[in-house]
């Protein structure tokens, strides 16, 4: 009698521990979910920058300044993609006009941060590569000031 409750005991107490565990993997899942941003597409190579700075169409900013050029590979990508929409290629440019290390590193994230929250709340028009330069008016500025920037740059080339 004792062994038979304690085998039940053990195996409720194994399928209470699978249980939980399932349940702390689902919610570590479903946190990590709310957290995590969409990763854009990043531009790796040199000439497309190049043909963005050339070809694409411009707004310049007094914090920045965004070049627009139809992405010409648009169609692979959105092949590529699971989710099978086009989608853009960011690249990001800051100089070393603005400051040291920690200053360029500043305004990438302050830049990033912009656009992510434009995308979010009203989407960008995809399949176009876009480059964002950072000018040296962006030292010393707020995400705010560098977004309501960015909008209207984006408003400009008519991508929102």
């Amino acid at each position: 009698f004792t062994r038979v409750s304690l085998n039940r005991d053990r195996l409720f107490n194994e399928f209470l521990s699978r249980r939980m565990s399932a349940l702390k993997t689902a919610f570590y899942y479903i946190k990590s979910e709310r957290v995590s941003y969409m990763k854009y597409r990043a531009i790796c190579e040199n000439h497309l920058y190049s043909k963005a700075y050339k070809k694409g169409k411009k707004a310049i900013m007094p914090t920045v300044a965004v070049y627009v050029l139809p992405d010409y590979r648009k169609r692979a990508l959105m092949k590529a993609n699971p989710e099978k929409k086009y989608i853009n290629r960011i690249g990001l440019t800051v100089g070393k006009k603005i400051g040291g290390a920690v200053l360029r590193n500043r305004a990438k994230r302050i830049i990033r941060h912009a656009y992510r929250n434009i995308d979010t709340e009203t989407p960008v028009h995809t399949g176009n590569l876009i480059v964002l330069v950072a000018r040296e008016a962006i030292s010393g500025k707020k995400t705010g000031d560098v977004e309501r920037d960015l909008r209207r740059a984006l408003k400009k080339l008519e991508l929102i």
